[in-house]
């Protein structure tokens, strides 16, 4: 039986300012807050908040029947809860339902997986917890920034403990495969990969409301069809894409959403069911390894890191930018760290990119990606300038790992030490409060000894109620 795996990123671009290079040393903010508040605004407007209600609306209407999955970068959801928190809500709701399953990725939707190992393991723990905080569900599925896969990324996956992850069906690496199976790791065949279907995905995400393409337009009868004429041992389709698809690339006006709540119903006809990737890779066995030397990502005709690191201003943004790596991750700055997963968010280097198809002519701010890659150096040389004199180059990695766990070890210690005094001082305060009740008392009694003294009468106990005198003493009297 053919099943649906219905995936959504959420991510938000990062927006840097005009940053300029006799800024560097004097100003250490470093983002267009109108520009961060106003995108994340308008696409919640525009998209999250109605294709989540949506989302919820089929959950009700359709019960166990309906799954999908998310992900959220730590970054988009730090936005979120600063300018949307309406959106967390409605996940939450969604989450509630039971149909949806929250998936890790690094924090900050970078490029540590290449990188830096130690970074990306901190990245995926620090963004695991959150979404541990927020739904109450820790993830078991991994997905990475722009969907990038390898078979090094993927080893390194499979060493944390994930039992699946998300990757591109793309054809350099399937070859005459199909994506419509379950795979593993050729390093690790404990981890599970469930591959993209590029088509179909991008039939919804991109040509949906293209009036020029020859499906147009498209109707849920005509798409859940294309899906039960696949092959019949094809038994997963993996429809990925980012949720802002419904509602900014695909407007609201195209009837979308119309599209999504009708297409359910159409599939259950066909006995096609909805499964999250956890029931996926506990459900279905592998067959077989897929080889990936190269990363793949789900962007562009290549699907692999072109649009990010295909120039070399881009690698030399991105070798900059992890050449102080291991000490931010070390030193644990809270306001380092914060600057750290801003920059390192994947749309920096796109905007600096010189392909002429690449994020569809946006550039934001930047005229060209000449004035990208200034901006962005400029602001890197001054946040490296701030690490290197919070934590002096002449300091080694390992020399500054012990030093800063020395004054973490200390600073317990002087917490444990703290709490004990506090403790004492409460055990202090009770018995001083004994002792001034025992004093109280002693007072009260050497007060009552000297009225006896001076009278000679020991004091009158309280009286008791007098007993009623019986009949026979009254008529005596």
């Amino acid at each position: 039986m053919k099943t649906i795996c219905l995936y959504f990123e959420i991510h938000q671009n990062i927006h840097l300012k005009r940053y300029r290079f006799f800024d560097i040393g004097t100003d250490h903010y470093y983002y267009d807050d109108y520009e961060n508040e106003r995108s994340i605004i308008e696409t919640a407007e525009n998209s999250y908040i109605p294709a989540l209600n949506a989302l919820i609306e089929m959950a009700h209407r359709y019960g166990d029947y309906f799954k999908c999955a998310f992900s959220l970068s730590g970054t988009a959801i730090e936005l979120l809860e600063q300018y949307s928190p309406e959106v967390l809500e409605l996940l939450d709701q969604l989450n509630k339902t039971g149909c949806v399953e929250f998936l890790a990725e690094p924090y900050s939707h970078g490029f540590s997986s290449i990188k830096n190992e130690a970074c990306f393991k901190d990245e995926v723990k620090r963004l695991s917890d959150k979404i541990k905080s927020l739904f109450g569900k820790t993830p078991k599925v991994f997905r990475n920034s722009c969907l990038m896969y390898s078979d090094d990324i993927g080893e390194l996956v499979g060493q944390m403990g994930f039992k699946g992850m998300l990757a591109e069906g793309a054809k350099h690496s399937l070859g005459w495969k199909s994506p419509h199976f379950v795979y593993h790791c050729n390093r690790n065949p404990n981890l599970k990969l469930l591959l993209r279907d590029p088509s179909l995905s991008e039939d919804i995400s991109f040509r949906f409301n293209d009036s020029s393409w020859s499906e147009y337009p498209l109707f849920a009868e005509t798409y859940a069809q294309w899906i039960d004429n696949l092959p019949e041992d094809e038994q997963v389709i993996n429809i990925f894409m980012e949720l802002c698809a419904l509602g900014m690339f695909q407007p609201l006006s195209s009837n979308i959403l119309e599209f999504f709540k009708a297409l359910p119903e159409q599939l259950r006809n066909r006995g096609i069911s909805f499964s999250t990737p956890s029931e996926i890779c506990e459900r279905l066995d592998s067959v077989g390894p897929i080889h990936v030397e190269f990363p793949t990502t789900w962007v562009d005709e290549e699907r692999d890191l072109s649009p990010w690191l295909g120039n070399v201003m881009q690698q030399e943004a991105l070798n900059k930018l992890y050449s102080v790596a291991d000490r931010v991750r070390i030193a644990r700055d809270k306001k380092l760290m914060q600057d750290w997963d801003y920059l390192q968010a994947s749309n920096n280097l796109r905007f600096i990119s010189t392909k002429a198809n690449s994020y569809g002519g946006y550039r934001g701010i930047y005229s060209s990606p000449y004035d990208a890659f200034t901006n962005y150096m400029n602001i890197l040389g001054d946040f490296i300038n701030r690490v290197n004199d919070l934590y002096p180059l002449e300091i080694e990695n390992d020399e500054l790992n012990a030093l800063l766990t020395t004054i973490k070890n200390q600073g317990d210690e002087l917490m444990m030490k703290n709490k004990e005094i506090q403790k004492l001082k409460n055990l202090i305060g009770r018995l001083e409060k004994e002792r001034r009740q025992e004093d109280a008392e002693a007072t009260q009694t050497d007060k009552t000894a000297d009225k006896t003294a001076e009278t000679g009468k020991t004091p009158k106990k309280a009286a008791a109620t007098p007993a009623k005198k019986s009949k026979k003493a009254t008529k005596k009297k």
